[in-house]
């Protein structure tokens, strides 16, 4: 019989035995001291423990509903070890080991006129989101339904709101690596309009 404990991991709640709890704990310490020089740490935490925790969720089914030291596991070699983090020899082990995940159709809300669409779209084809602009004003005059279109894709296609998402939209595999650099750019972009603002 093993112990059980119950941890709060980005506003969810999990049931974990009590050696995964260790072994998740000290994954979480060695990445932010990992990233303990940078300005932006807690917004890179507060991603990566959004991103475990939709692992997690995953985990969980009506059949099991602890999370073990195995699931731990398993989700490290997908995020990666602070360790291995510029390295490309470990970087490309971990990618054979876990799965990269498909790219996904989101509204790209840092790309955007009006509600994304074409943003999402183009990071989805990996074309810039303007081509994809032209597309849709060209239907609208040749053929009327290039604003339907565009409408309906508003409402059925997900904004992409987490840092994850955002990575899955453009296929980047979404690993403690990737979410600590997308955080940093996106914390440098800030900081670079607002100083364009303020000059």
């Amino acid at each position: 019989m093993k112990k059980t404990l119950t941890i709060n991991l980005a506003c969810m709640v999990y049931n974990i035995d009590e050696d995964a709890y260790i072994k998740l704990k000290t994954y979480l310490k060695n990445i932010e001291s990992y990233f303990s020089d940078e300005k932006e740490i807690n917004d890179i935490m507060n991603d990566i423990e959004t991103r475990i925790s939709e692992l997690l969720t995953e985990k969980i089914t009506s059949h099991k509903q602890v999370v073990t030291l195995q699931d731990i596991e398993e989700i490290i070699i997908t995020m990666g070890e602070p360790h291995e983090f510029g390295d490309p020899d470990k970087e490309e082990k971990r990618k054979s080991f876990s799965s990269h995940p498909p790219k996904r159709i989101y509204r790209d809300p840092d790309n955007r006129v009006l509600g994304g669409v074409c943003g999402g779209l183009g990071a989805y084809m990996g074309i810039d989101g303007l081509i994809i602009r032209i597309v849709f004003v060209i239907i609208f005059f040749l053929f009327g339904v290039g604003l339907l279109i565009y409408l309906i894709l508003w409402i059925i296609i997900p904004e992409a709101r987490t840092t994850a998402q955002k990575l899955e939209m453009r296929g980047d595999p979404v690993n403690v690596s990737n979410i600590g650099s997308f955080v940093k750019d996106e914390f440098e972009n800030v900081k670079n309009s607002f100083k364009g603002k303020k000059s």
